[in-house]
Parts: structure tokens; sequence; C-alpha cells
């Protein structure tokens, strides 16, 4: 178990009503709204839902349209298209539909790509090569499942983030937010598990950040391995 004491944290669509919303469509079923549907409200649903949709590749740039380079979290990083609800910062999970295993990994969006629809994103090459495919390819089949809880719960993304630099040769798969505890009225714990795949085997890994609500401040996070499997 190894133990940080840093000095502190981290630091909509605009739009009006439609009188139309096409169809999309979603594991084989047509949706359709009317003019009477808050345009915020769909797209808050839509970024909820699972999208397939299919993946391309690139070595990203040195300017991002987020101000976020695509080395962050060990370039496990995204560009969707200008018009996506997904937003920046945002933390989607991608699952490779084009081969057996079906391998997923968790990415950051962090540029926007022009002309692409909501359901065709740009991954690094790094994170194209996590997945399993080929760059080669150029292009897989991929379905784009947005994190809602872990963007709600920004210490978990902060944990993530801490997992995915202590682990370079893994890639985080899943997450689950455990627990939350008030020591003191200065003092809040909360609790995440991760798991983590690489070629050999996969581990879970528990993460604990212990940190001031009052001043939105670190006190101390911990990670420890609590499952270790290996792949014969």
């Amino acid at each position: 178990m190894w133990t940080f004491y840093p000095y502190g944290a981290y630091g909509y669509l605009n739009g009006n009503r439609t009188s139309y919303f096409p169809p999309f469509q979603h594991q084989g079923m047509n949706y359709y709204y009317n003019s009477y549907i808050d345009p915020h409200q769909y797209m808050n649903d839509y970024r909820q839902r699972p999208i397939r949709g299919q993946a391309t590749w690139t070595t990203g740039g040195q300017v991002t349209k987020c101000g976020i380079p695509w080395s962050k979290n060990e370039y496990m990083t995204v560009a969707v298209g200008e018009n996506s609800p997904f937003k920046c910062g945002q933390t989607l999970k991608i699952r490779n539909l084009s081969s057996l295993g079906q391998r997923e990994i968790i990415v950051t969006v962090v540029d926007t790509v022009q002309g692409y629809p909501a359901n065709k994103i740009n991954l690094h090459r790094n994170a194209f090569i996590a997945l399993g495919a080929n760059p080669n390819v150029g292009i897989i089949d991929v379905e784009i499942i947005p994190s809602p809880q872990l963007e709600e719960e920004r210490w978990g993304k902060y944990l993530l983030e801490i997992a995915q630099m202590a682990y370079p040769t893994y890639n985080v798969t899943e997450y689950n937010f455990v627990s939350r505890s008030q020591l003191s009225p200065s003092r809040t714990r909360e609790t995440y598990e991760f798991i983590l795949q690489a070629p050999e085997g996969s581990i879970k890994i528990q993460g604990n950040v212990i940190y001031n609500p009052i001043t939105d401040k670190v006190l101390s996070l911990d990670m420890k391995e609590v499952e270790h499997f290996r792949y014969y």
C-alpha cells in the first residue's frame, strides 16, 4: 500500500427549444421526440445511454479544444463530434465490439472533431491499441458508455487518474463507489474500487481519499491491491 499527501485538490449545452428532434436508433429501437420535450432533458437522457458507433484513432496534437492534453491519463483520451452531447473532461467507457473479448477502457474527452456525428469518436492511438485494436484497421465498432456515476463523484475521478498513472501498463475498465463517512466536521473519507486489466491479468484496487469538505482540500489518500488475477 502506498500513501500520498498532496498539497490540494483539483480545482451545457446551450440551445433553444426545437420544434422536432429526429429519431435516433439505439439497440434496434427508434426514439422520437416531439416539440413538448425539453432539449436539455433530451441531452441529459442521451448522455446516460450506451451508444453504438465507431471509433477511429489519432496521435493527437499540441493544442486541444478542451485545453486538456492528449497525454492525460497515460493517453487514455478521446475526441468527440462538435455537436456531441459529451462535454470536455467527461469520462466515457469504450467497449470494442469488433473483437470477441469486447475489451473495455475508460477515457477522458479532451478534444472535438469537425463533422463527426454523436456516435463516432476519435481515440488516441494508445487508447485504440488498449482496446485490442490494430491501428492498421483504422476504424472499429464500439459502444460508448457515459459514466454519470463517476462524473458526480469528483474524488472517484481524482483517484481514477492517480490509478492510471500508478499502473501505466494497465487499463482501468471498471470502478465502483464503495462508501462515504464523516470522520469529523472537517474530515470526510470516500472509498472507491477499480478494476485494472493488462494482457497478463487483472487487479482490483481500493482507494481511499480523506478531504476537508469545507475547504475541498485533500488531506491524504491511499491505494492498495485487494485482488490479483492472472491469465494462463
